[in-house]
């Protein structure tokens, strides 16, 4: 119906809040026009309806705000509704998201950024070891160390000394290292992938529920910029749609080591 709408399917956790009835509204949009695609003469509303026909929960309205005085009806608006936290930098999103809490239970972590300092310097390689042997799929996606981007990145954040790309390369190779010590079916889990563009995002999505996400700033280090905490909720216009095709766009573009 739209070749714009490949590879956009629901998560599985989305899937199961439609079967289960836990949706709260409607799916996304782009969800809203290929289910009412594939049962013809039915809408979205009664397709989610208790009864399958009435009762439906309508969408918000979504339209502007009228003035500042209605800052609680921005909050609430669906734009909004998948956003659950921002800090100002990424020290105080660690010290209220530790690390193991974040990874001890997940069973696939998309990270892509700069050195993925989140979890090759922050997480235990014992414990990365034991995710990838309970069956965890690790994907991480690194600003290649060969590249140009790099070091205009370096060169933005003020530094001349290879900090970047040092530190880059070191955390490639505790992944490679890592994947060479498991066993080939725990190995298979864990992808390494290098790219070569402007560095815009550091995006990390785990279970296919919870997105973190940070903007590269000029002449700011990462640790510096403003981390944004996205949990999917199937909010018909969240953000975590927008930056789970980020990563799958970037990815798809990268090359494997």
């Amino acid at each position: 119906m739209d070749s714009t709408l490949q590879g956009k399917w629901p998560s599985r956790a989305q899937l199961h809040r439609w079967l289960s009835g836990e949706l709260k509204g409607l799916p996304y949009s782009d969800h809203c026009r290929v289910l009412e695609t594939m049962f013809p003469g039915r809408t979205v509303e009664e397709l989610f309806s208790p009864n399958g026909a009435q009762g439906a929960t309508p969408r918000a309205d979504t339209g502007p705000p009228k003035g500042a005085g209605h800052l609680a009806e921005i909050c609430s608006a669906p734009q909004m509704a998948d956003v659950t936290a921002v800090f100002s930098s990424r020290s105080a999103f660690a010290a209220a998201y530790p690390s193991p809490t974040l990874f001890d239970t997940a069973k696939e972590i998309n990270a892509a950024g700069l050195s993925l300092n989140v979890l090759c310097q922050n997480y235990p390689d014992h414990r990365l070891k034991r995710l990838l042997e309970n069956g965890t799929r690790i994907r991480c996606l690194f600003l290649d160390p060969k590249g140009t981007a790099i070091r205009a990145r370096e060169s933005e954040e003020g530094f001349d000394d290879d900090t970047l790309v040092t530190l880059t390369t070191l955390n490639i190779s505790m992944m490679t290292r890592l994947r060479a010590r498991l066993a080939p079916e725990a190995a298979e889990l864990l992808e390494v992938r290098v790219y070569d563009e402007t560095i815009r995002f550091n995006i990390l999505i785990v279970d296919g529920a919870t997105c973190v996400v940070q903007p590269y700033l000029p002449q700011a280090r990462g640790v510096d910029s403003p981390t944004i905490v996205i949990n999917d909720n199937t909010a018909a216009d969240g953000l975590f749609p927008v930056f789970d095709q980020v990563f799958t766009s970037m990815w798809e573009r990268s090359h494997p080591l």
